[in-house]
């Protein structure tokens, strides 16, 4: 059967194939019969599928193909594009879903008879699921749209048949984003977790800048709700509407238009709001909306396009109702807002300004602020403002927040703050301060102006405890420390020491020729979900695992005690050898798992040899921006297993001085930081 038109690229016929890139490139010139470019450029070609698949059967390299693969690669080479090919793909797994037996009788007969029965069938199942609106998210495609989709959508509903229909949208959905990482702003799903709790249960729930649904999927809990959410992409409103519909039995009412300009949900008081807004907009209507009602607290500035949705979202609210913004931290400060954060502050709409850490969401690269409102009612204006910090709580490099420790911070501090309208302070973590402090001329809400310093160190009790664990530590470290070169050298048979001449007649092999005989398993990380992900820039800093990683509908790779786990980018030497503590987490992106057989490879001894520098530079590529590990040209000797054993003892031992060093590090900044904060606030005495 045809793919009328979808077309793959070099690097989804290698995943096809299971190969890499430069396999297909020289398929490309070695054999004349290989198919020609369709469309694409002359660097990128593209290709057509079913000539692909064609061709690889007929050389026997397509032995099986699977299905979320093959089904992958008829959404990313779809003739209208990906987005057309994703909600086609929802529509059908909404049906699929709802009425499974229309679904079958309709795709019992051609390609073109499916098309001809799809859209009364999907009108059937959609207007009762979306409601009737004026301009609606998802419209019912027409019988040409259909027909070009065709194979599609009965890989859609055979894939749906393994994985479930929910699943296999969001494996679909999981792999467009990640395929297109610059085209989105998404909002993480533990960002989105926070925002549902600080907002509370509600059965009224709005997103007027919905993108891909993350804050409404992580609302979303009783079929009695009722899920509102607008943006003025259509291809995103259309595809938060069907992934709504396919997460959850509430009713879900989905349009694509600017909030601002064209709010379609004008006349909806709801419980809660939700919004990750998009940030520094200068054209977001300043001019248009000068006497626009919702102005109550004030007209924004051009520069100000966040306070703009801040008050959209409380003239969406009902009484009492909840808003809950994922904000820049220049919006708490800008003095250009200052009049309209002075009015929030005074009428009790502003409940809570919250720091997150450092990487939270995009951009990664500043601390976003969390702004909890309240539609202010007949009740009485609370008098304070609730004021978070938790930066502390984020973990340096890529890793990611603490984000176990951020909910707590955060929601301690906010559940008696939001019964009683005050809490009590927690040095330099919250504070709940009276909103006549913070009405000057700056009205400045960023809260690490306003919160308490932390105790340093735990005072003078705490940096003396800190000096005793740094002392043991540091006679730690004098322990481990390995011995003198000349002896580290006597690792063979008689304590004789290894010369260079007879490294040199050491016969070598590589990862990849390993993993071709069967002494190791080669696995790559990325997929999810998972509690517990260990992140590249874990295995760079020896720490716990801290990452998370999307719902993709794959399974994660989980690691074993004695795996080797390498990160491919960056370019250094670093390799680590999974201990019990670490087993059981899932494998995150940008590293590759080695699973050595214990019966022919000692796992210290690979991890050992592969994090020689030597080794590492003539097994790296190098790209205008990174540099990429090829682990499969890593080397490493051939040599008995009692002699590896003997180079992984060794290895083992660097490893533990190693961590040993981290730990010290950290404990002697520690232990600084904590002296200069208690020298200079008078917690600690100069003598």
């Amino acid at each position: 059967m045809q793919d009328n038109g979808t077309e793959v690229t070099a690097a989804g016929i290698a995943r096809l194939a299971g190969v890499g890139r430069a396999a297909v490139s020289n398929w490309r010139r070695r054999h004349a019969d290989f198919p020609k470019p369709v469309g694409g450029t002359e660097t990128s070609p593209s290709f057509a599928l079913a000539e692909v698949e064609d061709w690889l059967r007929r050389q026997g390299k397509l032995a099986e193909v699977p299905l979320r693969e093959r089904v992958w690669q008829q959404v990313a080479g779809h003739p209208e594009g990906p987005v057309t090919a994703l909600v086609h793909a929802g529509c059908v797994l909404v049906l699929v879903h709802d009425r499974p037996t229309v679904w079958k009788e309709a795709s019992a007969d051609s390609d073109t008879r499916l098309a001809q029965l799809l859209p009364t069938a999907l009108e059937q199942v959609l207007t009762p699921r979306f409601g009737v609106l004026r301009k609606p998210a998802v419209p019912v495609p027409t019988p040409a749209q259909l027909l070009q989709s065709a194979p599609l959508l009965r890989g859609v509903a055979d894939l749906a048949a393994e994985l479930g229909a929910r699943r296999t949208y969001e494996f679909l959905l999981g792999r467009h984003l990640d395929a297109n990482p610059r085209q989105y702003t998404l909002t993480p799903g533990d960002v989105a977790a926070l925002m549902a709790d600080l907002a509370g249960p509600a059965r009224t729930v709005l997103d007027p800048a919905c993108g891909t649904g993350a804050l409404l999927c992580a609302v979303a809990a009783e079929p009695d709700q009722e899920l509102y959410g607008q943006d003025s992409d259509p291809g995103l409103a259309a595809l938060t509407a069907l992934r709504l519909a396919l997460h959850t039995k509430a009713a879900v009412r989905g349009a694509a238009a600017d909030s601002l300009r064209a709010d379609a949900f004008d006349s909806v008081r709801a419980d809660a709001v939700l919004c990750h807004p998009p940030f520094n907009e200068r054209n977001w209507g300043h001019d248009e909306l000068a006497y626009d009602p919702r102005w109550e607290y004030g007209f924004p500035a051009r520069t100000e396009s966040e306070l703009a949705w801040v008050q959209h979202a409380l003239a969406r609210l009902r009484d009492g109702g909840t808003a809950v913004l994922l904000m820049p931290p220049a919006a708490a400060s800008r003095r250009s807002g200052r009049r309209i954060r002075a009015d929030l502050l005074r009428r009790g709409a502003l409940r809570a300004v919250i720091a997150l850490p450092v990487g939270a969401a995009p951009p990664y690269n500043i601390p976003l602020h969390l702004w909890v409102l309240r539609r202010p009612g007949r009740a009485p204006v609370q008098p304070e403002l609730l004021l978070t910090d938790a930066g502390a709580l984020g973990s340096e490099g890529r890793g990611g927040p603490d984000w176990k420790a951020v909910r707590t911070a955060v929601l301690d501090a906010w559940r008696p703050f939001a019964r009683t309208g005050t809490a009590p302070d927690v040095p330099g973590v919250s504070r709940s301060v009276p909103v006549i402090e913070l009405l000057d001329d700056d009205v400045d809400l960023a809260p690490a102006r306003h919160l308490p310093p932390p105790s340093a160190g735990g005072g003078a009790e705490g940096l003396t405890a800190l000096r005793a664990r740094l002392d043991e530590t540091l006679r730690l470290t004098t322990d481990l420390a390995p011995p003198s070169p000349r002896l580290s050298t006597a690792l063979e048979q008689g304590g004789a020491p290894v010369d260079a001449a007879e490294r040199a007649r050491w016969p070598l092999t590589t990862v990849g020729e390993l993993a071709r005989a069967g002494a190791l398993v080669m696995r790559t990380g990325g997929n999810g979900p998972h509690a517990r992900v260990l992140t590249d820039h874990d295995v760079l800093t020896g720490t716990a695992p801290s990452g998370t990683l999307p719902e993709t509908g794959e399974e994660p790779v989980l690691v074993e005690e004695g795996d080797v786990v390498v990160p491919v980018l960056g370019g250094g030497a670093v390799a680590r050898v999974v201990d019990g503590a670490t087993a059981g987490a899932a494998l995150g992106r940008n590293l590759t798992l080695l699973r050595p057989d214990p019966a022919a490879l000692d796992p210290w001894f690979l991890a050992g040899f592969l994090r020689g520098t030597a080794n590492n530079r003539q097994a790296s590529s190098y790209a205008s921006t990174a540099t990429r590990l090829d682990v499969r040209r890593l080397q490493l000797p051939r040599l008995p297993l009692d002699r590896q054993r003997r180079y992984g003892d060794r290895f083992r031992a660097l490893a533990a001085f190693e961590d040993a060093l981290r730990l010290a590090g950290r404990l002697g900044e520690q232990l600084v930081r904590g002296l200069h904060d208690g020298l200079t606030d008078g917690r600690v005495a100069p003598d």
